[in-house]
């Protein structure tokens, strides 16, 4: 059957026609669909794991078992499941393990742009690199093929654009794949040091293997045309060099990327004129041809940043013929700053710290992130999930050496507090660090499309379960009663009390805002009919209200207009009001 699907939904089509058994994630743009869709085949057991490091340990497991297991995470996720991603490449599979990573070239909802192909490098495990979404359904397939033949995890190297790009996909019927036995087998599963150092010989061997296959798979292979430039490419730039050379080129399109085929890679080059390497970031392929010593041209021409186009392949190798089109319309585009959601329940916290001049605010990564922007200009600090808390206790450290008076608050989500900012609580509980640790409870994992977590009582698959409570959670991590507050972030006289006694406090403190994110279906549905409205007799326009940064609050033709479409009554701009000018209307 041909269907229509993102590279996403074909990955997890891929898997389960493959006969996986277990899948493990945690949510991050582009990888999240591939869980979602998964947790659609109800004989695949998948769930979002805390983090990225347990998702992968959850797949870990499972293939240790016998099961063939999947975990999937954006690039920077791979980070979290470093630790465990490079021992598992010395202690190999029983049923076959292939890890997701979803990099993000161009940045579009990313801290950096790394390129994880260097993991397969560095930790020394097979790669494989689909084009489009029809390869991800069958690369994956042959991955648990790899994986289990060699005994090695496979890297299974995704980008934005294939992750979310659609193309046209023949399916097929699933492989029933029974649970491999497990025998119980400690040197092979147990990393002592002697284990690991006898382990790291049979890798190295190993290698040798797939390096053999690398020259025969179908994965890679040569498509023959103009014998004047030959093209090594893999993924998504494959599509973008072909479209821009067509058949002017010859083609060496790579999907088994680690080990690199080092005798297909010498023949072809001999076969061509002249050889261009066409890649995205960095200059992977590039790097291991020119060891070979073969004379290539690449990053001299193609920018080192952002996501590759068959635009800037085109103005980069043939400049003289890219004619610059100026096109004109009458519409106008209304602009869409990156801002926090009408009636976000963050706005109002944001709001009340936003009043102290010396509260250094170190973020974290979700929706809140959204702080940093004008007029709240919230953030000091985001540098990774969790390290909100962690940062902020260094900073208090250090502004407390240099004696300067400078109140840290901690902002964090509730999902991103699950995944890694539980241990920096600790920490800044165990070395007295006064600082405030803000989490952010919008009951779901907002920023990456509404997910379960921890503290949702649901499971990915939908069932049930027990509900974390934040507030019992920092109290046993030794946080005193006393130092939590759990307050509605609507609430500004409650919320303004909370900050004020955070920032007073000598001791570490947690303010815990728990309101639903304004976004989630019940919630549209149950604050449909409120409204707020400006009362134009009491209004002043003095434009306080506009303070709180919130879209659907404007100033138009010289008086405050409130957007009805966006607006959800959460009356955070009636509350900031000094002339009760705003009101809640419910219909």
């Amino acid at each position: 059957m041909k269907r229509i699907m993102t590279g996403n939904e074909a990955i997890a089509r891929g898997a389960w026609e493959a006969g996986v058994h277990v899948a493990a994630a945690y949510p991050g743009t582009p990888s999240t669909e591939i869980l979602e869709n998964i947790s659609g085949y109800k004989d695949i057991y998948s769930e979002w794991a805390t983090n990225e490091k347990v998702a992968l340990e959850v797949a870990a497991g499972a293939s240790i078992a016998g099961g063939r297991a999947l975990a999937a995470m954006k690039h920077v996720g791979l980070n979290v499941a470093a630790d465990p991603l490079f021992t598992l490449a010395y202690t190999g599979v029983n049923g076959g393990l292939i890890i997701v990573t979803a990099d993000d070239p161009g940045l579009f909802s990313s801290q950096n742009e790394q390129d994880n192909r260097y993991y397969a490098l560095h930790a020394k495990l097979a790669m494989v690199e689909p084009s489009d979404s029809q390869e991800c359904l069958d690369y994956i397939k042959e991955a648990f093929e790899i994986s289990e033949k060699f005994d090695t995890p496979v890297l299974f190297r995704v980008t934005t654009r294939i992750c979310h790009s659609k193309t046209l996909v023949e399916t097929d019927d699933k492989k029933e794949v029974a649970v491999r036995e497990y025998v119980k087998t400690p040197a092979k599963y147990i990393m002592a040091p002697a284990a690991a150092k006898r382990r790291k010989y049979q890798m190295e061997e190993r290698i040798a293997s797939m390096t053999e296959y690398s020259e025969k798979t179908p994965l890679n292979r040569v498509e023959k045309g103009c014998s004047k430039v030959g093209i090594i490419t893999s993924g998504i730039s494959y599509h973008h060099a072909k479209e821009v050379f067509g058949e002017e080129a010859s083609y060496l399109k790579l999907g088994f990327t680690w080990p690199l085929p080092e005798k297909m890679i010498l023949t072809f080059a001999a076969s061509v004129e002249s050889l261009y390497v066409i890649e995205e970031n960095e200059p992977y392929l590039e790097t291991f041809v020119k060891a070979l010593g073969i004379p290539c041209v690449g990053r001299e021409k193609l920018p080192w940043v952002d996501e590759l186009t068959p635009e800037i392949i085109r103005q980069a190798f043939f400049p003289e013929s890219t004619k610059q089109q100026n096109y004109a319309i009458d519409a106008q585009v209304p602009p869409r700053p990156p801002v926090l959601c009408a009636g976000c329940t963050h706005r109002g916290f944001y709001y009340e710290i936003a009043k102290y001049k010396d509260i250094v605010v170190t973020g974290d990564i979700g929706c809140y992130t959204l702080g940093m922007v004008p007029p709240l200009s919230a953030l000091d600090t985001v540098i990774c999930m969790g390290a909100s808390v962690s940062a902020g206790v260094g900073f208090h450290k250090a502004a407390e050496i240099a004696r300067r008076k400078q109140k840290v608050f901690a902002v964090i989500g509730d999902s991103t507090f699950f995944h890694s900012g539980i241990t920096g609580l600790i920490d800044a509980v165990v070395n007295k660090a006064p600082i405030v640790i803000n989490i952010l409870d919008n009951r779901i994992t907002a920023m990456t499309g509404h997910q379960e977590n921890p503290g949702t009582g649901r499971t990915l698959m939908g069932e049930p379960t027990h509900q974390v409570d934040l507030k019992a959670l920092c109290a046993a991590c030794g946080v005193k009663q006393e130092n939590i507050r759990l307050i509605d972030p609507y609430d500004l006289t409650s919320t303004k009390e909370a900050v004020k006694a955070g920032y007073e406090a000598a001791e570490p403190f947690v303010i815990i805002t728990t309101s639903p994110c304004a976004l989630i279906k019940d919630v549209i549905k149950a604050r449909a009919s409120m409204k707020c409205k400006v009362d134009e007799s009491k209004c002043i326009k003095c434009k306080m209200c506009l303070k709180a940064g919130c879209p659907a609050v404007n100033f138009r033709d010289g008086r405050i207009y409130i957007d009805r479409a966006s607006c959800n009554g959460c009356t955070i701009c009636a509350q900031i009001c000094p002339k009760q000018a705003i009101t809640r209307e419910d219909q």
